[in-house]
């Protein structure tokens, strides 16, 4: 059976490490031919990990339940291009090019939802492994830890993209985490300020440390490419981590703060772009048990009633909004708790080490489930303005 949930083991790992792992000494691995379609976890046009079963199950605060479909795009306007965080369980220092559940699994999560409005392309890519991670964590690096080959795949991925796909269609990039950090030098050295910005319809840069001058929509990260200030903005950028509204972010998280003068990490709440006040958040959750254990399993959502798709909506549940507290810039994530209701209160989401919430990492493998609905919005709402322009 495939899993579904995102895995702390994965996403988690990541941001801690991943900096401080030496760059291996050693000739470069071959470049990676992306005209070979196995390179790629979801082409459009074809069968494959893109092409999960999406099926959600709606709880509302009442107990009712009802069925909802996932209806992709017969003509899409636009493409989404997705690079996918840490997840792979390979053994070796960077993962191979084979596709394992666990890359299936977060592309289910975090990127084939977009298909209502994006055709959908998903290199994989040779990233540093959670093997690697953790031996970094544990103070041996393990041999052959390479950072730039999964660079040097993905813009191989994205010009390839462009020469035989893209033909002047707008384009949303969409990461987590490790991907996130990949797409940031992406946009960096490809896209801000050049000519193909002309291309990019929105970026969705999730889990990561986007930088920004303090009152200050663009530079920092990027010259040109700025925050989006409103729904239907073409051009910018959505950004944010996560952290429950009971938990502050403490001083050693390694999200949301930033120690460079002048500058704040970027929060663009998804379901308020351009606003500071709390807004419901469209939450997809995950309704299958976490790869790794290091994630609590999914509640019994509803009383007496069995569900059994893969997601999970829960209207009214959550809210977000961006805060600026203690130093920190992040969405706070409310959980509106009804006892009385026969709805569960509770969600999963946090990382777990010995059983015990590390609250540093706050809702990081869940920051694209939390708000899926509300990305999906704003990718519509973005290739609408897009076309309209053009």
């Amino acid at each position: 059976m495939t899993r579904y949930a995102s895995t702390s083991a994965t996403t988690a790992l990541a941001a801690l490490i991943l900096a401080a792992l030496p760059a291996a000494a050693q000739t470069a691995p071959a470049a990676t031919n992306y005209r070979q379609d196995a390179n790629w976890l979801c082409r459009p046009g074809r069968a494959d990990a893109c092409t999960q079963d999406l099926a959600a199950t709606r709880v509302e605060a009442s107990g009712a339940v009802r069925p909802v479909a996932f209806v992709p795009a017969a003509r899409p306007p636009v493409d989404c291009f997705y690079v996918y965080p840490t997840v792979s369980l390979d053994a070796a220092a960077n993962s191979d090019l084979v596709p394992g559940p666990e890359e299936r699994a977060v592309i289910a999560n975090q990127f084939a939802r977009l298909g209502s409005t994006c055709r959908l392309f998903a290199p994989m890519y040779r990233q540093v492994t959670i093997p690697a991670l953790r031996s970094g964590m544990m103070g041996k690096p393990m041999a052959g830890i390479d950072r730039e080959v999964g660079y040097r795949d993905v813009l191989a991925a994205w010009r390839d993209y462009l020469a035989r796909d893209n033909g002047g269609r707008g384009v949303i990039l969409v990461g987590h985490s490790q991907g996130s950090g990949v797409l940031k030098r992406l946009i960096a050295e490809e896209i801000d300020g050049k000519a193909d910005q002309t291309r990019l319809v929105g970026a969705y840069l999730l889990g990561t440390n986007l930088l920004i001058p303090a009152g200050k929509t663009v530079g920092g990260d990027f010259k040109a490419v700025p925050l989006c200030t409103a729904k239907g903005e073409v051009g910018c950028v959505v950004s944010y981590v996560s952290f429950r509204a009971t938990t502050t972010p403490p001083a050693n998280t390694r999200f949301g703060r930033t120690d460079r003068a002048g500058m704040k990490v970027a929060c663009v709440n998804p379901a308020a772009i351009g606003r500071t006040a709390p807004a419901a958040l469209d939450a997809y959750l995950g309704n299958r048990p976490a790869i790794s254990s290091s994630q609590a399993a999914p509640p019994d959502w509803v009383r007496g009633k069995a569900v059994t798709t893969p997601f999970v909506q829960v209207p009214g549940l959550l809210t977000g909004r961006c805060v600026d507290s203690g130093g920190a810039q992040y969405l706070e994530v409310a959980v509106n708790a009804v006892p009385t209701d026969p709805r569960s209160d509770t969600i999963s989401g946090d990382v777990l080490t010995d059983g015990k919430v590390a609250a540093d990492w706050g809702l990081h493998v869940i920051d694209a489930n939390v708000a899926m609905g509300d990305l999906v919005a704003a990718a519509a709402a973005q290739a609408q303005a897009f076309e309209r322009r053009r």
